[in-house]
Formats: C-alpha cells, structure tokens, sequence
C-alpha cells in the first residue's frame, strides 16, 4: 500500500444492556491512548441508535502499517480484553481505504438526506462554476478536447477527482458534528477523559436521570 494515504480502522462493538456507562468510560480511556500512537490523525464515534446497544468507532491513520501496528498492538489488546465481558458480538474490526467519504458503518444512523443534499449542492455548486473557467483557456488552446462531449467529460472528471480526493474528505469531517448528530454528544464526552473519575460518574448519573 501507498504511504500517506488516510486509512480507517473501524471498530464495531456491540454491547450488553445496562452496560453503557462502563463502556463508556472506558472508550474515553482507549481514546485517550490512540490519540498518541504514530501515525493517528482522527476519529469519529457513534453512539447507538434507538433500540440498539451498538457502538461504532472510526479512527483514521496516515498510513495502513501504523494503523496495524496499532491495530495489533499488545495495549491495545490488553484495553479491549479489560471489556470483554461486555461484548456480546466480540471486537468486530476492518479496514476501509479510499472514497470512504460516501461509507456510512452497518449500525449507524446514516445523515439525514436533507443534510447530505445540502453538503453535496455545497460543495460540487463552487466547483462547477469555477473548474470550467479555469480549463477555458487549455479547452481552447486544443480544440478537439472543446468538442461539448469531451469538455463535460473533462469537467466532470477534473470536479469528481476533487470531490472524492480533496473536497470531501476534508468537508466532512469540518462539519461532522452537524451532519452526524450522534458525533457531537460522543465527542463532548471525550472531552471527560481527562477529568477526574468522580466528575465522571456525577456526569452519567445526571444523563441517566434524564433518559
């Protein structure tokens, strides 16, 4: 594999009932550890839709040997057996490489279609308007390539290769807590992982009082 190419590691945990605190507390602690592994640029965290208990976990990396140095790490091991018990399918795991941009996990709530069409418009309507005056002058200068079905083949090669390689990646992951809903309450819990373990547990006692 390429280096520099992002690649994801996609965790697929499915846990017991009743169970979500302990979990929870400890994704704040594995967290916590992977955010200083070579290699580790990102990740998003779902929490479980209504009527189910699973999580889902995608952390990217620069490259596919650090993320599976990682990946079969003895710490990371050592953390995942400490909530083995919890796990009634096991530590599901895969790697997804490429246009991943489009790939929604199994279990999660996917966008809803109005966000997702209002991204898109966003981003392909700027594109649209502006890759076609910048190739002008080439089109022109090779008048076989101006022939109107190679220029919009042209031209929509040239803003699909952006939208899927530059664009969108990027794009997603600025506006993921508006466009995921359940990365936002997953994140501001993250942000617990350096607190004490008494402000914790006042934490989730006070979000259990109000489900």
């Amino acid at each position: 594999m390429e280096q520099g190419k992002s690649v994801a590691f996609i965790i697929t945990h499915t846990i017991k009932a009743g169970q979500e605190e302990r979990y929870e507390a400890w994704l704040m602690d594995i967290l916590s550890v992977v955010s200083r592994t070579s290699g580790y640029i990102g990740r998003e965290i779902f929490r479980p839709s209504p009527g189910t208990e699973t999580y889902t976990s995608i952390l990217r990396f620069d490259s596919y040997e650090n993320l599976n140095a990682w990946a079969e790490s003895d710490t990371r091991n050592a953390l995942v057996s400490c909530v083995s018990d919890l796990l009634t399918k096991g530590d599901v795991h895969e790697i997804r490489t490429g246009i991943d941009f489009w790939f929604t996990p199994e279990h999660v709530k996917p966008p809803k279609p109005w966000k997702q069409f209002l991204l898109v418009l966003s981003a392909i309507y700027p594109l649209s308007q502006i890759i076609p005056y910048l190739l002008t002058p080439l089109l022109n200068a090779l008048p076989p390539l101006n022939h109107p079905l190679i220029r919009g083949l042209l031209i929509a090669t040239v803003v699909v290769g952006l939208m899927t390689f530059l664009v969108m990646p990027r794009y997603t992951k600025l506006v993921k807590r508006w466009l995921y809903e359940e990365v936002e309450e997953v994140e501001s819990l993250i942000q617990l992982s350096h607190q004490p373990k008494s402000f914790r547990s006042r934490f989730y006692s006070s979000k259990k009082k109000r489900r």
